[in-house]
């Protein structure tokens, strides 16, 4: 069965529904930070204590981690005058982002064959 017009708009509203986790996961330094949060303690991370595992500054590290809570990825807590950053338990935009590449891989089911047009 081919893509409907109404399956392309759909596509298309999942793609600008993930656009800041996409933004967020595209980088590489993001993707490094998000890996030291997967080897440290549940209860969250400071950014001082990211930035001792990595070659950024302490600020440079507050604005990657300020992009990946927009993007839904992490969420902070305040203690005192402390700010630790966790990953987001409930993982709403991981959700979205999985429903969008399944969506994008049924759509290439429906793509016609061009493997040989070339030759």
């Amino acid at each position: 069965m081919a893509n409907t017009v109404e399956d392309v708009r759909r596509l298309e509203k999942e793609f600008k529904a993930c656009r800041k986790i996409l933004t967020a996961l595209g980088d590489d330094t993001r993707q490094h930070l998000l890996c030291i949060m997967l080897r440290c303690e549940c209860g969250g991370s400071r950014v001082i204590d990211i930035a001792e595992q990595t070659n950024l500054s302490r600020p440079a590290v507050s604005h990657h981690m300020q992009i990946l809570k927009d993007a839904g990825v992490v969420k902070s807590r305040k203690e005192g005058t402390c700010i630790y950053y966790y990953l987001d338990p409930e993982a709403s935009q991981i959700n979205a982002l999985i429903t969008l590449f399944c969506d994008i891989r049924e759509f290439m089911k429906e793509a016609p064959d061009r493997s040989g047009a070339d030759e």
